[in-house]
């Protein structure tokens, strides 16, 4: 049984070793990812960079169990994620990972509030809904449609749903990607806040370089491989980026 609350607080969150993908196009194998082999750190925002098609979204996708490796192993904590069963997979998502996507996929035809209180309704131990909103500025527009929010809040409410449900592990694709210049900083020092303050683990995967320099860590991809990676141990504070 893969959960959060089963882990201590030494080691790694999470380890990859080995990770490669391949898809079936037909008759002709494709190789996305090969030999990705690197630990997650607790309470660590770590930024992956790197072009389109360098396998940023599969890496991301095994590492929140929505896909799976085609060899290597990955862990968390102390659990196969590898070997899971479907049923396994479903319960990590659901207690132990929060995403949150370049495009902020909020139900319509609910208020902000209501689109953070359903993803607390599937999580074994969620947090406190109006606390989450006004951890993330939007106290005050928590009654509003998604229509009636900018793409800064919208977004802002995204990943209010994604804390709510109290992960051990946010992952982000692109989180700043339809946003404007400072709309895109005030969400990254949304995430360094919420690492900060919440103690949680942000990955953020993104082709815009420019980001990295707020990270703790640093990977860099191309064509499926770890080109570099680094540690960073003066992140720079997201309002004094210029990209």
């Amino acid at each position: 049984m893969i959960d959060a609350a089963a882990h201590g607080d030494s080691g790694p969150l999470m380890r990859l070793d080995d990770v490669g993908k391949t898809f079936q196009m037909g008759e002709v194998p494709v190789e996305v990812l090969r030999h990705i082999t690197f630990d997650v750190h607790r309470g660590e925002l770590l930024v992956m960079v790197g072009p389109s098609g360098s396998g940023k979204t599969t890496l991301l996708n095994i590492m929140g169990g929505l896909d799976s490796p085609t060899i290597g192993k990955v862990w968390y904590g102390d659990e196969d994620l590898s070997t899971a069963s479907a049923r396994e997979l479903t319960r990590f998502r659901r207690n132990s990972v929060g995403f949150v996507f370049q495009f902020y996929n909020l139900v319509p035809n609910l208020t902000a509030r209501e689109n953070v209180l359903v993803a607390t309704e599937i999580s074994a131990a969620p947090m406190d809904v109006d606390e989450m909103l006004h951890l993330v500025g939007l106290e005050h527009r928590m009654n509003h449609f998604p229509s009636q929010l900018s793409g800064g809040e919208q977004q802002r409410v995204a990943i209010a749903r994604a804390m709510a449900k109290n992960p051990q592990l946010l992952l982000c694709d692109e989180p700043t990607g339809a946003l404007d210049y400072e709309t895109g900083k005030h969400v990254l020092r949304l995430l360094v806040d919420l690492k900060e303050k919440l103690g949680k683990t942000i990955l953020v995967i993104t082709h815009n370089a420019a980001i990295a320099p707020a990270a703790d860590r640093v990977i860099r991809l191309r064509s499926g491989e770890i080109h570099e990676m680094h540690d960073n141990p003066q992140p720079q504070p997201p309002e004094d980026i210029s990209w």
